[in-house]
Parts: structure tokens; C-alpha cells; sequence
């Protein structure tokens, strides 16, 4: 890897590290609408094998879904670390 590359992998990383500091509540699961009539939104979450159901109501839905897209934003952002960090470690010579 050049130094130019280098360089470039090094403000994106600083980049992400930025986003995950600003990121905020998350929660790992997502919103699901149950029922054929009466549709109510319930955050699902798959724990142990098991799904845990939260009844959220129309009050928290916004705030739920927007903890799920945080937790998928962070998983992104960790994707996207470990690629660089990885090009970064492969090229490393003991600086």
C-alpha cells in the first residue's frame, strides 16, 4: 500500500470513528407489524433462539425503528473498519 493510500485509509477510518461516536441508541432486532385487522407494531428481537416481542404502540415505533437502523449503520461502519484495518495490518512494517 502507497503512502498516499495509506494516508487516505487513515482519514476514512478517522471518519468512521466520528460517525460511531455521533451514532446513539441502538438495538439490535427491527419493528414488525402483527395482525391482519388490527395492525400493532411490535419490536422482535431473536434471543437464545427464542423471539422476544416488545408491544411499542404508534407513540415509540419512530424511535424503535430508528434504534434498528443505528444498529445497522453500525454494523456497516464495523464492516467497512475491518477492511481498512485489514489493508492497513496487511502493509504494516513495525512504524
Amino acid at each position: 500500500m502507497q503512502t498516499r493510500e495509506r494516508a487516505k485509509a487513515t482519514r476514512r477510518l478517522a471518519t468512521l470513528h466520528r460517525q460511531l461516536a455521533d451514532l446513539g441508541p441502538l438495538m439490535r432486532g427491527s419493528v414488525v407489524i402483527i395482525g391482519t385487522r388490527n395492525k400493532q407494531p411490535y419490536f422482535s428481537l431473536n434471543k437464545a433462539k427464542k423471539t422476544c416481542l416488545i408491544y411499542l404502540g404508534k407513540k415509540r415505533e419512530k424511535r424503535a425503528r430508528t434504534y434498528s437502523a443505528n444498529y445497522r449503520t453500525l454494523l456497516a461502519i464495523v464492516e467497512e473498519m475491518t477492511l481498512l484495518n485489514m489493508a492497513l495490518l496487511k502493509d504494516y512494517d513495525g512504524e
